[in-house]
Parts: structure tokens; C-alpha cells; sequence
């Protein structure tokens, strides 16, 4: 079955369910209603496979068993998409491991909202589909994504090489379109494919390796943000008729902890953000932006900002007057002052005298807001940056529906391209928004929110604003969550500088140690 619209899955799925090989025709001999199980995992079908890892400690030889191709759902629309790899290390340099209660990391290749394959005959690693080049500038990496900085060692490698299972799940994404026209994978396909991942796994419990109650998600930019949906809207109702209809595993999708890497999300929000952000900065072109659209959105996100009610870690309120001192005192100056005391001697010099403006005094670095903004120089995007008058971005595609392949999802654009100053979002637009966006489900505070969060970005990553992390990283603190949130100096989008820490991380919050 490839590429065919819902209804059309679902009405082959009720005549002749579709599964994976890697669980084909297995009857639920242990199931407690003893009926078929097409989601059951069968701990037979493998491969064995080997693998070099390279580690802070030196390299590591890994075996480890590959189950490849599983399709997570019993209605697949697509099962070149919904389906996961599981890998299960068995020996590192010789030694056996016993993985069977390991936590899981839990990788998504989402990258601009495209769908991601993990069967080797779909979309690309990072979520660009068949046939697609990764952007210029950028490399295979980082944690599960395309990257143009930082440490581009792979999360889900030296997740394997400290002992715990790797599951790499693919998903529906913006870029699929049926025959007859419809695009498939258009919100909220990718959060509800990568929930019934997790349902999957959860489902599995006991037969799939590892400890499903240790799910650690990760993905980088649009991936950063499915991965920060998922531990933000664990078991919330609000997708049960999408999961239904797939034909999803009736258990969980709550995960332990989440690590987003510069999370592309809370759209509806995004270029009033961006604006407040980055509206000085100009084109990498060197012009300017339309000056009148940037300071008119950059004008609304005062009042969006003060109705989060957010504070900083000193207890005060976080308003759009004190935001850039807030990054600058939290996330700039520690960054900064990291990377100046890593640097040789003499290069850490060489830096300070390329760059004047920033100080270094009794081992920690200073700036100002405004001469920081004139270090990272060109902005990514242009105005708006998210919700294009001409429907162009990648996220008017997301929000798609049906055939139509681009809708706007801002009243401010929205308005402005159609010259309606009444004009109105389609009807279905604000319920799809609130599912893909993880500030709204921390707000009303899901049963299933993971307890445990990493979060990472760039100084230099302008794809979005900064306050989209700090925002995040703000509300979860304010919840009580257990969050540690830092931004790498000077790198940019989807940079991965401390992947080492993360899985120390893991190990830290999980007590799990080989």
C-alpha cells in the first residue's frame, strides 16, 4: 500500500488488516482476550548488526539485534511512514549487555514538518523526502536531523554504545500527497503518528526490549518540537479520534522525558516572536525587511508574552520589556562565558580581540542585548517568517488541508494577503494549532506531561525566535519540571555541542547504569 488517502486505508484496513514484515501473520498466543494481535512484537525477527561508535571514552565495537521496519499501527495511511527500527545493543566491545531493562531513546527524523522514513525506501534522515538534497550547508547529524554546527555525533548512536535501546520511528509529513490530490501527512499527522509510536511500544511492554516507562524522545527543529509535543500532551483525549483512525495500540503515549534540540513550535506565535527577536537584523542579502510588517508584529507580542504569566528563575515576571535581559542573564552571558573558558589561551585572545564588545572580566563574559543582535548579524527568514503572505513557508504547507496544499494560519497574514479586514481562519485551524503546539498543553496541564526535559539551541540559530525555548523552558520550570536547558555559543540550527551530557543525562534521571 502506498500513498493512499484515510478513508481509503481504512476501508482495506477492515477488510485485510496491513502489518509489517518484521510482525507478519503473528498470532497473540499470549494476548488476554486471546484474539489477533496485529501489534505484537515479535523478539524473534532480527538482524544482527555491528557498528563502530566513537565516544568521549574512545571508540566502542557494538552488536546489536535490528528489528527493522515494523509498522506501529493496524490502519496504516502509509506504512512506508508509520513505522519504527528498534535496535537492541547485546555486546559492546565484547562484553555482553543485557538491555532488557534499559531506558529507551526515542528518535524522530523530522525535519521542516516533512515526513521521515526509517524503512531505507521513503524520505531521507532528517525528514527530506525521496529524491530531496539536504540544505546548503548542512550534514547528516545531530539527533535525528540535519545540522549546520556543533557536534555532529548522533544521539541514538551513543545512546546505543551506553547500553539502551535506540527505536527510530518515522512519520507522516507535509510533503505527502496522495493520488486523487490530498495531502496526507498535513497536521496533525506527524504528533499523532509519533504517539502511536509510543503506543506501540508501550502495548509491547515486556516483549519489546527495554523499560517502556523510560522513554526518552529526541528530535531536532520540527522534530524538536514533535518531540517537546510528546512530553508535553502525553494521554491527552484530544487525539483519540486521530489514533482510532489509524488504528493505534489502546495504551499509553505518555514518555519520561523529552530532549528538543531548537524546537520549531508555537506557530500561531512565531512571527510576532521573530520580529521581537530578530526585527533589526537584516537579510542575509544585506536589505532590510519591510520595516512597516516587522514593527507591526513585533508590536503584538508585548500582549502575548504578558498573557503567559511566566516567570524567570528569580521569581519575575517575564514581559517583552525584560525578555532580552533575561536571555542575556540565563542563557548568553553562561554561554559565552562556557565557551571562553574551554578556548586555549591564546585563542580565547585572538577571540576577544576579534570581538570587543564583549567583555571578559574575572572569568565571566558580559554583553549588551543590542550588541549581541549585531553579532549573529543576517537574519534566516523574511518577513513573516512563518505565516508568508504568498503562502510559501513550509508551515502554511503543514496546515494544509485536503487538497488545498497552503492555508494561512495567522489572522495577521491572513488579513493582510486577502485585504479583508473581517477575514476569518477556516473553522478547523484553531483546534489543529492547539495540537501541534506544546505551550498549550503545558497551560492545561496534561495527566501525562514528562516530568524530565533537555533543551538545546544555538546562539546563532535564527530559524526561529530564542524566546520559543526560553518560553518553553520557563513554563516547565514555573510547573516544577526537572529541566535543564542551555544555548551553545555561536552555533547554529539543530547544533548538537553536549551530546556526551546527554546521555550522562539520561543516566542520571533513569538510576538505570550497565
Amino acid at each position: 500500500m502506498r500513498r493512499r488517502t484515510m478513508l481509503a486505508a481504512l476501508a482495506a484496513a477492515t477488510a485485510t488488516p496491513l502489518v509489517a514484515s518484521a510482525c507478519d501473520s503473528q498470532e497473540d498466543k499470549g494476548s488476554e482476550s486471546g484474539t489477533s494481535d496485529t501489534l505484537r512484537f515479535d523478539p524473534e525477527k532480527f538482524t544482527t548488526e555491528t557498528a563502530t561508535v566513537t565516544t568521549a571514552d574512545g571508540e566502542r565495537k557494538i552488536t546489536y539485534r535490528q528489528y527493522k521496519g515494523i509498522v506501529y499501527v493496524a490502519k496504516p495511511v502509509d506504512e512506508q511512514y508509520q513505522s519504527l527500527n528498534v535496535k537492541v545493543p547485546v555486546e559492546i566491545d565484547g562484553a555482553a549487555v543485557d538491555a532488557s531493562k534499559a531506558p529507551i531513546l526515542l528518535s524522530n527524523n523530522i525535519a521542516g514538518y516533512m515526513s521521515g522514513s526509517v524503512t531505507g525506501t521513503g524520505g531521507m534522515p532528517g525528514g527530506l523526502p525521496p529524491g530531496a538534497t539536504p540544505p546548503s550547508g548542512t550534514v547528516p547529524g545531530g539527533p535525528g536531523g540535519f545540522n549546520d554546527g556543533g557536534n555532529r555525533t548522533s544521539n541514538p548512536d551513543l545512546a546505543l554504545a551506553a547500553g539502551y535501546v535506540v527505536v527510530e520511528a518515522g512519520a507522516r509529513g507535509r510533503d505527502l500527497v496522495a493520488a486523487d490530490g490530498v495531502y496526507y501527512g498535513v497536521a496533525p499527522a506527524a504528533i499523532v503518528d509519533l504517539k502511536a509510536a509510543v503506543r506501540y511500544l508501550r502495548h509491547n511492554s515486556g516483549r519489546v526490549p527495554g523499560n517502556t516507562d523510560w522513554i526518552v524522545s529526541t528530535g531536532v527543529s520540527a522534530g524538536g518540537a514533535m518531540s517537546a509535543l510528546l512530553g508535553a500532551s502525553g494521554d491527552s483525549d484530544r487525539y483519540d479520534s486521530y489514533l482510532t483512525d489509524i488504528g493505534a495500540a489502546d495504551a499509553s503515549d505518555a514518555i519520561f522525558a523529552s530532549a528538543d534540540y531548537c524546537p520549531i513550535a508555537d506557530l500561531e506565535h512565531a512571527d510576532m516572536a521573530y520580529e521581537w527577536n530578530w526585527g533589526g537584523n537584516p537579510l542575509q542579502s544585506g536589505e532590510q525587511v519591510d520595516r512597516t510588517v516587522s514593527r507591526e508584529l513585533a508590536g503584538a507580542f508585548p500582549a502575548y508574552q504578558a498573557s503567559l504569566n511566566l516567570r524567570g528563575r528569580d521569581g519575575s515576571a517575564l514581559t517583552a520589556d525584560n525578555y532580552g535581559e533575561h536571555l542575556l542573564r540565563t542563557y548568553l552571558q553562561p554561554s559565552a562565558t562556557k565557551y571562553l573558558k574551554a578556548l586555549p589561551d591564546s585563542d580565547r585572545d585572538s577571540y576577544l580581540a576579534a570581538n570587543p564588545w564583549l567583555r571578559f572580566d574575572n572569568g565571566t563574559a558580559t554583553f549588551t542585548w543590542a550588541d549581541y543582535l549585531t553579532h549573529v548579524g543576517a537574519r534566516k527568514k523574511n518577513v513573516p517568517a512563518f505565516d508568508a503572505f504568498d503562502l510559501s513557508s513550509g508551515e502554511n504547507n503543514e496546515f494544509g488541508n485536503g487538497t488545498t496544499k497552503a492555508r494561512h494560519f495567522t489572522l495577521y497574514s491572513l488579513r493582510h494577503a486577502t485585504g479583508e479586514a473581517n477575514a476569518q481562519l477556516d473553522s478547523d485551524l484553531p483546534g489543529k494549532l492547539e495540537l501541534m503546539n506544546p505551550m498549550y498543553f503545558l497551560d492545561n496541564q496534561t495527566p501525562g506531561r514528562a516530568e524530565h526535559w533537555w533543551i538545546r539551541v544555538g546562539t546563532k540559530d535564527s530559524d526561529t525566535s530564542l524566546t520559543v525555548v526560553g518560553n518553553l523552558a520557563a513554563k516547565l520550570e514555573n510547573l516544577g519540571a526537572n529541566v535543564d536547558a542551555a544555548m551553545y555559543w555561536d552555533a547554529g540550527h539543530g547544533s548538537n555541542e553536549d551530546a556526551a551530557d546527554f546521555i550522562t543525562w539520561i543516566r542520571g534521571i533513569t538510576g538505570y547504569g550497565r
